[in-house]
């Protein structure tokens, strides 16, 4: 990476969910969005397109991880901020979500360093009035306490998304448009202060 590019932020924008309708998705294209509206560099990542088998030793250890997980890690590394949006699964968060952060963190080549040299923020979605927050819990564990990863203590929830977003995907409420878009702009400061 050049000098030139490390200085200016790149926030990367990943969805724990790859359903097709997913309101996670719908936040993590929101949080792009506003990141280019307010000349901040995003991308927007599915992970349902890098589909991998669950995590499993024995795989590792005869194949290696696949390479999507790869793909993804690589993905993360042109990246110096990333923002998870997580669906809320029974008090934690999706399977996808956790499969896809072993495999990467399994890959010997820098793959807990991708965790442990990034800002990670969080966020959620969910038709509950608590807006997936319990989730959030348990994904901020593993990815503090089991990868080191610098996680920002400003999170975002939409409760009841079901009503929460208009026809173009955009916030209803203003309000909470312009905390999500805080959020975002204090994720890039926190990526330029540690990669610029």
């Amino acid at each position: 990476m050049s000098a030139s590019s490390q200085s200016e932020p790149r926030l990367l924008f990943i969805s724990g969910s790859s359903r097709e309708k997913s309101f996670n998705k719908k936040l993590a294209k929101l949080g792009e969005n506003i990141a280019d509206a307010n000349g901040i560099k995003g991308t927007f990542a599915d992970l349902g397109d890098y589909p991998m088998p669950i995590y499993n030793g024995d795989i590792e250890v005869n194949d290696g991880p696949p390479d999507n997980a790869r793909k993804l890690k690589a993905l993360m590394e042109v990246h110096t901020g990333i923002f998870i949006a997580s669906p809320e699964y029974n008090a934690s968060f999706s399977p996808l979500l956790k499969n896809a952060i072993d495999w990467v963190s399994h890959i010997k080549d820098g793959g807990l360093q991708v965790y442990r040299t990034r800002v990670f923020a969080l966020g959620a979605a969910s038709p509950g009035g608590m807006g997936g927050l319990r989730g959030l819990a348990q994904l901020r564990l593993v990815l503090e306490n089991g990868l080191n990863a610098l996680v920002l203590p400003d999170q975002f929830v939409v409760p009841k998304a079901m009503e929460a977003f208009d026809d173009n995907g955009h916030l209803k409420n203003k309000e909470n448009q312009e905390t999500f878009k805080a959020v975002i702009q204090k994720l890039a400061r926190a990526a330029h202060v540690l990669h610029g």
